[in-house]
């Protein structure tokens, strides 16, 4: 199945990343999150383009601010970021018109800009990593983060095929889920699987509040400002009195 198939279809599930009402289940992995690390954000943007634009905007970031942010030419933004016919200057939407959208699959997929902000790093990196195999599921997988998401595992070519691993729990009479096995290994080995949801989620941390960027840079010089200014200003105060008695 080809990428922008896979990108078409997860669209109907989607809706979990920005949508307020799922239930979490089990407790969610920790990530930090370094926006400072312009390498991981450039890789982030680039699985994004691949993986996820063909279906879901950035509607709120300009491929230009992009190239600014993530020490990027235009020329390389232009070259390896922009598929769609886009100028430097332009949002980043998607070419899949909203009529059509809403006619096949029954609404428009969700702009992707505020996702981080509205789910929190730790749930979008959980939720792309704990897919695994389900035939009850509409598309053959669930989530353990969002139960019965009816999503493809667009990354599932990467990560491989997770099955569950059950086990009874005391007072309950049913075995729930204990953890996941990897069945089927995928294009990548975990560790660095891990990397690239690592990438991904650091980028649309980036996306759901780009002036996080310039915050850090100016803060910087302005905490520095204020040491040197305070040492100026020591070295007067000691000067002015050190003749008073």
């Amino acid at each position: 199945m080809c990428r922008a198939t896979l990108c078409a279809l997860a669209l109907l599930g989607a809706l979990p990343l920005i949508a307020p009402a799922a239930e979490e289940a089990g407790p969610l992995e920790q990530i930090d999150v370094y926006l400072d690390n312009v390498p991981s954000l450039q890789r982030g943007a680039k699985y994004f383009v691949n993986y996820c634009s063909g279906c879901h905007s950035l509607k709120h970031m300009r491929y230009r601010r992009l190239a600014q942010d993530l020490d990027l030419t235009p020329q390389q933004v232009e070259k390896n970021l922009i598929f769609t016919g886009h100028k430097i200057g332009d949002t980043m939407t998607i070419a899949m018109r909203a009529k059509d959208a809403e006619k096949w699959f029954g609404k428009a997929p969700p702009d992707l800009s505020l996702a981080a902000r509205a789910r929190g790093a730790d749930w979008l990196y959980t939720f792309l990593k704990t897919f695994y195999l389900d035939d009850t599921g509409r598309f053959g997988v669930n989530n353990l983060v969002y139960p019965d998401v009816a999503m493809p595992h667009v990354l599932g070519v990467l990560q491989g095929w997770q099955i569950p691993v059950y086990k009874k729990h005391s007072g309950s009479e049913e075995p729930a889920i204990d953890h996941l096995r990897l069945a089927q290994p995928g294009l990548m080995p975990p560790d660095e699987y891990d990397r690239v949801v690592r990438d991904l989620v650091t980028f649309l941390a980036y996306v759901g509040e780009p002036s996080q960027l310039t915050r850090m840079r100016v803060g910087f010089w302005a905490l520095l400002f204020l040491a040197v200014l305070l040492v100026l200003s020591y070295l007067l105060y000691k000067e002015y009195w050190k003749d008073v008695h």
